[in-house]
């Protein structure tokens, strides 16, 4: 194995999806492994049934959140199993409920993805107590054992929490690096020869959106843990201190983004592009060992080996630039250069401070930062009244919700007509692949698809060659983590872990066989039938419903980040919240429209509406946001200032006036063309072409155009 295989299944051991299934694994094990010891399995199964349950919530983000969320799922499913166990005899008044259920808790989604998922851990417990039909004392036992089942995986969370306070911060924020890491790689590809541009910037719009998700995590984690927030310890401090700086380095790879084609037009014959390739690439590579330091709670080595490359990366441009003077290239084209080699050094300096917080002895001096933490996160308030607001066909909440209602009731009929031992497996495959939208539910479709017929064989074999008790029970612990460690990164392995794990479980309980990995086959078919036949046919939610949304969002946000960034060279005093506000703005906009399009490629042809355009759109505002972070950095970074900004702000307002009447034009197309000029800036003076003014002059007059060209694309987009 390489190096980096190594590494990464060593990074994986110390993530948080491999401590999530370590502790489901033993939340959910142990009380039954524990009763069998007394003759009591079927007690502890009830037990572990109900760990299994509230573990569904129990999902990275601040303690506070997942005790709350713990506590409500364990009153809830409490309650739905003493309904359900005492109404199942009755196949009308249970479908009547199983309707209303899933309905009611399908609108969960309204309050986010914890309310979501407190909503799914309702409806398992549903699905898997529906066809057990049981006297009414054995019901309450029942119940009471899941309720029991419940506070113990509460405790034991809870107990993990207190161990390490800060554990699941340090893994988020860990991955939050890495994927700037791989950002960074997506970016360095763009210098390679012969690239394609088209599937690179693709894999860029991937890595964002995942950049995006993982800040947000640590944002939600940081700002909303009390002892964080008070930068009360020398940890939580230099937690703090890591994110700000891996998000202000964020901003400097962004404005990275160049004509790349012009770039190896001119420079492709002397090789100098695989230099900046290569240093690009140990940039992600020192970021890296920063992550996996913060894994393991290590010491990062100084990155020796990149300050040497970027140094000779310094000194072939010094050397291009003496083979300039008989004007040999381009003069833009060597200041692009320049330009994306000083922001290489710029990068360099913040990966050298962000590893300088980990030497332990300068921990403790730490300075604590003043940060509005409030105002960089969202609060979802439980209010009753956006639940009947979103009761109307206009709201893709209220669709879904219904949308699940009748395909459960459809699978409910289904299940009983062929009367099979197992038939809960079809309500809950229904469950767990029905999504809000189209896209999502054929893709979560497909991968319970391959998960459980790859599993199924793989079961099947295990079950047919050994029969060693030890060994069986090894088998089903290993499925058992590696189902539970997969089941929020890549949903096809979880399965695939899954289905082995119910088949060696079925056979310890003495009902194992050959019929029973047929049997789920069979039931998942049916459920996956079921479930993307009615997100196609039921009240669908397209993709390109949003569209016009998430493009008018993303422009206004661009339009906030340029005017807060124009205040760099205009005002005197910024307030640098605001700043960081706009720009975390641009960043989530960005990330949800990117989000959209990837998702209308898994559309049928017929809804994937201005695909064309929408990858047009999609790159110019990436664009545009890239250029927009290197004029803030000229300010913040360079120290750059215009001794008369004044001539910059028709530039700057004509810019505006662009974006806006963009906007404009996607709320309310126009029949005619219109015609807005480029503005030039008053300082024409060729003597400032290499001064720092001049860079700023240029990079006012690169905003500007590409406003131009957002805006004549929203003159023929049609929504």
């Amino acid at each position: 194995m390489s190096n980096r295989q190594i590494r990464t299944i060593q990074d994986f051991l110390l993530s948080t999806y491999f401590a999530d299934g370590l502790r489901i694994t033993i939340g959910v094990l142990f009380p039954s492994m524990i009763l069998a010891q007394f003759g009591m399995l079927k007690f502890g199964m009830t037990l572990s049934l109900g760990a299994l349950c509230v573990s569904v919530v129990d999902t990275p983000g601040p303690s506070v959140h997942r005790r709350n969320a713990m506590l409500v799922t364990t009153a809830l499913i409490t309650l739905i199993s003493v309904i359900v166990g005492l109404t199942n005899k009755n196949p009308y008044f249970i479908g009547i409920l199983l309707v209303t259920c899933s309905f009611l808790f399908s609108m969960f989604f309204l309050y986010g993805t914890r309310a979501a998922s407190i909503g799914t851990a309702v409806l398992l417990i549903m699905v898997l107590s529906i066809d057990d039909v049981r006297p009414w004392k054995d019901v309450l036992m029942y119940s009471l054992l899941v309720f029991c089942g419940s506070i113990w995986y509460s405790f034991l969370s809870f107990f993990f929490y207190q161990l390490r306070p800060y554990r699941v911060v340090q893994q988020t924020l860990s991955e939050s690096i890495h994927e700037i890491s791989e950002f960074l790689r997506a970016k360095a590809r763009f210098y390679h020869r012969n690239t394609d541009y088209d599937d690179n910037y693709a894999e860029l719009l991937k890595h964002q959106v995942g950049v995006h998700e993982k800040q947000d995590a640590v944002r939600e984690l940081l700002f909303k843990t009390r002892e964080i927030v008070r930068e009360s310890t020398p940890e939580g401090r230099f937690l703090l201190l890591v994110f700000v700086d891996t998000v202000d380095l964020y901003e400097q790879v962004m404005s990275t983004y160049y004509d790349y084609q012009h770039l190896h037009e001119q420079f492709d014959a002397v090789g100098i592009l695989s230099s900046y390739e290569r240093v690009i690439n140990r940039i992600a590579s020192e970021l890296d060992e920063i992550a996996f330091s913060l894994k393991t709670g290590g010491t990062p080595l100084p990155p020796v080996i990149l300050i040497d490359e970027v140094k000779r990366l310094k000194e072939e441009i010094v050397n291009l630039e003496n083979e300039n003077k008989e004007g040999k290239y381009n003069t833009l084209g060597i200041i692009a250069l320049k330009n994306i080699e000083v922001n290489i050094e710029n990068i360099l300096s913040r990966v050298k401070t962000i590893n300088s917080y980990f030497n332990k002895s300068e921990k403790k001096n730490l300075k604590k930062r003043e940060i509005e933490t409030e105002r960089f996160v969202t609060r979802q308030p439980i209010d009753i009244k956006l639940f009947f607001d979103n009761l109307t066909f206009s709201s893709a909440t209220f669709r879904h919700a219904l949308r699940v209602a009748i395909v459960m009731i459809i699978g409910f009929i289904v299940a009983r007509m062929l009367d099979s031992s197992h038939s809960y497996w079809i309500l809950l495959t229904i469950l767990v692949i029905s999504k809000p939208g189209f896209s999502l539910t054929k893709q979560r479709n497909y991968e319970r698809l391959i998960g459980t017929v790859v599993g199924a064989f793989i079961g099947m074999g295990i079950l047919l060659y050994i029969h060693d008790r030890h060994t069986l029970f090894f088998i089903l612990l290993f499925c058992m983590i590696g189902a539970y460690s997969f089941q929020r990164k890549n949903y096809v392995v979880s399965v695939l872990f899954m289905t082995p794990y119910i088949l060696v479980l079925f056979d310890f309980l003495g009902m194992g066989s050959m019929s029973i990995a047929r049997e789920r086959i069979y039931d998942t078919l049916i459920g996956s039938g079921i479930a993307l036949l009615g997100s196609y046919v039921l009240f669908p939610n397209w993709e390109h419903e949003n569209l016009k949304e998430a493009m008018l969002n993303t422009l206004r946000a661009n339009m906030a980040y340029f005017e807060e960034v124009t205040l760099l060279y205009f005002a005197t005093e910024q307030n640098l919240t605001n700043y960081k506000l706009a720009r975390k703005e641009v960043y989530v906009t960005s990330a949800n429209l990117a989000s959209i399009f990837q998702r209308m490629f898994s559309e049928p042809k017929s809804k994937q509406k201005l695909m064309k355009e929408m990858h047009q759109f999609t790159a110019l505002n990436h664009l545009l946001s890239s250029y927009i972070a290197t004029l803030s950095l000229y300010n913040k970074e360079h120290s750059f200032f215009f001794s008369t900004p004044d001539e910059l702000k028709p530039i700057a307002n004509n810019t505006l006036y662009l974006l806006n009447l963009s906007a404009e034009y996607l709320v309310k197309p126009k029949a005619e063309p219109a015609s807005v000029p480029l503005i030039k800036s008053v300082n024409d003076d060729k003597k400032l072409l290499n001064s720092n003014e001049a860079l700023v002059i240029e990079q006012f007059d690169l905003i500007q155009k590409v406003a131009y060209d957002i805006f004549k694309l929203s003159e023929k987009i049609r929504i």
